[in-house]
């Protein structure tokens, strides 16, 4: 990939993923049933709904939207007939662990070896709390069995890391509770599923500052609509490139701005950033804005470990972003950037220098010095998605060509991301 020429245009960037997981499982959940516009088409999105159509639930495809037949936690719901693949996608497998724990089956969830390696434990250990038969393979890892209880045993759980999906696992669970579960989420993780449980009955739900209650009842879909937004880690791709490549002016129409998301855009502006939001409003129970941003020139920042959980998803982002601001930036906390779908900490630092940039893995944190000239080089995704599309991005400022192993994987997030961005390079 060659050094870039301005971009310019509007880019519609594809459903929130997380959004998506979560409309898919609650338009199975909810009586009545819901109709879903916008629906990722990447791969993750995709293991979720074969999963849950091979436990019964239905599903059927609109004019551009995906209708889910819902019935509820009372549907008849069954054992599949062999084991349930989870594809790369951590999501599909966390959320599905906890929406099995409350059914009165067995089922065994599995994923490719990248998710084979990835800690199940953490999700684990609340949910047998709640009375669950859950087995791990060393106790640890996926392949997960899950042998389902109905009611399960209300519980009080304090996350120890900070985990949206280990919460929405246990806020599924509860669903099924014999009465209130409470979640303590001191990080303020993203919170999808609190508001999707809100929108669907607001009395299943009340919040106390860090703490979640959930009481179990009827999700009333009634054949209601959910747009989900653009999903802001797709357009934090566009944002980071705008910002990086001088003479850029990019739009971005309908993305989604869940504070609980909106880590890389503050920190984002704090280095510089022209990042303006219009058009401000509220769908499904999400904010939603159009979103316009302009080349700037960038400084370096030190972001604590406290603000990581919001941004967690575009740190290699963030660091390429560094890679051209003036100065150093540190970004600190990044401990869970090991066990995601590759070590994306160590692997971010090596791509860097790879393209001549000054970076070392200090711990858990990563300090990038600035102001080097980007070279052009062979970067090892490591099969991340993630990896390829923040790389690719460099690419853009990079001096000579730039190429990418395993390009494809971007297709697990986002299949027409490379297509995208051409476009906005002509």
């Amino acid at each position: 990939m060659p050094a870039s020429r301005p971009l310019k245009g509007i880019v519609r960037v594809p459903g929130d993923k997380s959004i998506g997981h979560r409309s898919l499982i609650f338009g199975a959940l909810a009586e009545g049933g819901l109709r879903i516009v916008g629906l990722p088409q990447g791969e993750d999105v995709r293991s979720t709904r074969r999963c849950l159509e091979a436990l019964g639930a239905s599903f059927s495809d609109a004019s551009e939207a995906v209708v889910a037949t819902g019935g509820g936690l009372s549907a008849p719901w069954k054992t599949p007939r062999g084991r349930l693949d989870c594809g790369n996608s951590g999501t599909t497998m966390r959320l599905l662990m906890g929406l099995l724990s409350g059914m009165p089956l067995e089922a065994t969830l599995f994923g490719d070896t990248s998710l084979s390696r990835r800690p199940m434990g953490r999700v684990a250990e609340p949910l047998r709390a709640m009375g669950a038969g859950i087995e791990l393979t060393g106790d640890k890892f996926a392949p997960v069995s899950v042998r389902g209880k109905r009611p399960l045993s209300a519980a009080r759980y304090r996350l120890p890391v900070p985990s949206a999906q280990v919460k929405s696992a246990i806020l599924l669970a509860g669903l099924s509770s014999s009465g209130e579960t409470i979640v303590v989420d001191p990080f303020e993780t993203r919170d999808h599923t609190e508001r999707m449980l809100a929108w669907l009955n607001a009395s299943v739900l009340r919040r106390d500052g860090p703490n979640i209650h959930l009481t179990p009842g009827l999700l009333s879909g009634d054949g209601r609509t959910v747009r989900v937004p653009g999903d802001v880690s797709s357009a934090s791709f566009f944002m980071a490139a705008a910002s990086m490549v001088e003479g850029s002016d990019v739009s971005l129409p309908g993305v989604g701005v869940n504070a609980t998301r909106m880590g890389f855009v503050s920190v984002l502006k704090e280095m510089g950033a022209l990042i303006e939001m219009t058009n401000q409003r509220e769908e499904g129970g999400e904010p939603v804005a159009d979103i316009r941003v302009r080349s700037a020139a960038l400084r370096g920042v030190t972001v604590a470990a406290e603000r990581v959980p919001t941004l967690i998803d575009e740190v290699p982002l963030l660091a390429v972003a560094a890679a051209t601001a003036r100065r150093v930036t540190r970004i600190e906390g990044l401990g869970e950037l090991r066990h995601k779908e590759s070590d994306r900490l160590e692997g971010t630092a090596k791509g860097l220098r790879a393209m001549g940039v000054a970076a070392r893995v200090d711990g858990d944190a990563l300090e990038i010095a600035g102001g080097s000239k980007i070279r052009g080089a062979l970067i090892e995704t490591l099969g991340d998605h993630r990896l390829a599309m923040a790389f690719s991005v460099a690419a853009l400022a990079a001096h000579g060509e730039t190429r990418l192993s395993d390009a494809e994987c971007v297709a697990i997030s986002y299949p027409g991301f490379f297509l995208d961005l051409e476009a906005l390079c002509r």
